[in-house]
This record gives structure tokens, C-alpha cells and sequence, in this order.
């Protein structure tokens, strides 16, 4: 399905991205996991490449930094030669009492990290993919852009602007370079521990699959929109929320 593609992920190293590292490595892909954390993603690094087989590059990289998105890029043309998928993961979503304590470092550093990272990264492999032999990429948004509440305003105000970079960038780097969004619901990752007691059980019941999601369960739309199976599919949000209402 992905035979020799190299895939780039943010956020790659634990999560949605991990599984959807081991996922892409496992469909012949060769990976870049790019994260803060290096250690974690030398670990998973070479857990790919024995499992697998295939090349991973661990690569350390805030993507809110400007400056470490144009390194990013640079590192991986520079081992790769070029891009065939970009997945826009990271995200976080720090805790706050309230929002008139909203600081301006955390209001910035959620909209770096959700938004101006993968603006920047995806403007610059776009260009490069345009300029080639196109590409896919992928941006993992949240139900918060489109139910947002208190406890995640700043969070769900930059994956709304996710959403919209998505259209955007479909109409500037089309027809060769698609863009879809993937827009998930509650996944049972490293953030739920973090929920309140109860807070997912009391939602279960609004969630027409009761449970909420795991890792693996990105993977299939994950690996439709990476591959040719997407190919006349660009602009788009696919909803991964166990049909929550």
C-alpha cells in the first residue's frame, strides 16, 4: 500500500502517532518520527526497524520553532530526497483553572504547536511535493473544533484553524498534493489520564459505539488518505469519534 513511500509524523513517538508509525512502517513505508522527546523516538526508531524493516528516522523537533520545522525539513530531504506523506499530529492541550487564567505563554504555545507548526511544515513540503511527484498530507484535528467548551478553548480555537488550514492548503498545492483532515473523538492515549474521574464514563453513553477510541483505531483512515485508495478525496474531514453526538 505504501511500498517505499517515506512518511513524515509530528507527535511520533507515543499516541495516535505512534500507532500510526508502526502502522505505515508496516505497510512498507519508511518513517520519520520527529517529536520533542528524542529518546522516545529512538526507541520506537528502532523498534520499527527491527519489527519492520524498514528505515526510521528519529528526529527531535518542537514544532512550534519555526526554526526547528525549516530543520526538520531540511534533515529529511537531506537523508530521503523528498516526502510522499506529512501527518500534522502534534498536539497538546495543557490544564488551566479558568479562562481569564489563561496565561499568554500557553495561549501561544498550544496555537504553535496545533497550528503555526504544521502551517509552516506543511507550506514547505507542499511546495516541495507540488514540485514533484505531489504527496498527501494529513492533519489531526479534534471534536473541539467543532464542540469547543472551557476547559480547551485555546486547544479547540487552533484545531479550528487546523480545519480550515486543511481547505486552504487543498486549493493552494492542488491537483497533486491532497490534504485531509482527520477530526478524532475521545482515544484512550497518554491526555486520558489527565481526564477527571468519570469523565469518560459519563460520555459513553452519547457515543453510539460506547467505548471510546484506541490507538490502532486510526489506522485505517490514516492509511486510506496516505495511500492511492484517497486519491480523488482532498479537503475533507473525516470524523473519528465513535459517532458521538
Amino acid at each position: 500500500m505504501l511500498q517505499d513511500k517515506v512518511v513524515v509524523v509530528t507527535g511520533g513517538s507515543r499516541g495516535l502517532g505512534r500507532a500510526m508509525v508502526q502502522a505505515f512502517a508496516a505497510h512498507g513505508a519508511d518513517v520519520v518520527i520527529a517529536s520533542r522527546k528524542i529518546d522516545s523516538c529512538n526507541e520506537l526508531a528502532a523498534q520499527v526497524e527491527a519489527e519492520h524493516g524498514r528505515r526510521a528516522l528519529p528526529v527531535a523537533c518542537n514544532v512550534s520553532s519555526w526554526e526547528q520545522c525549516d530543520e526538520l525539513v531540511d534533515t529529511v530531504y537531506r537523508e530521503f530526497g523528498r516526502v510522499d506523506v506529512l501527518v500534522n499530529n502534534a498536539g497538546l492541550s495543557p490544564l488551566y483553572p479558568s479562562l481569564d487564567q489563561v496565561s499568554e505563554a500557553l495561549f501561544d504555545k498550544v496555537i504553535g504547536v496545533n497550528l503555526k507548526g504544521p502551517f509552516r511544515l506543511s507550506a514547505l513540503i507542499a511546495t516541495k511535493m507540488a514540485a514533484g511527484a505531489g504527496g498527501s498530507i494529513i492533519n489531526i484535528s479534534s471534536i473541539e473544533a467543532v464542540r469547543p467548551d472551557a476547559t480547551a478553548l485555546p486547544y479547540a480555537a487552533a484545531k479550528a484553524g487546523l480545519n480550515a488550514l486543511t481547505l486552504g492548503l487543498s486549493h493552494s498545492f492542488g491537483p497533486t498534493v491532497r490534504t485531509n483532515t482527520i477530526q478524532c473523538g475521545l482515544f484512550n492515549t497518554d491526555i486520558a489520564a489527565a481526564w477527571p474521574e468519570g469523565f469518560a464514563e459519563a460520555l459513553i453513553p452519547s457515543i453510539p459505539l460506547r467505548r471510546v477510541g484506541e490507538p490502532e483505531d486510526i489506522v485505517g483512515a490514516a492509511l486510506y488518505l496516505a495511500s492511492d485508495a484517497s486519491a480523488y478525496c482532498t479537503g475533507t474531514t473525516i470524523r473519528l469519534d465513535g459517532g458521538i453526538l
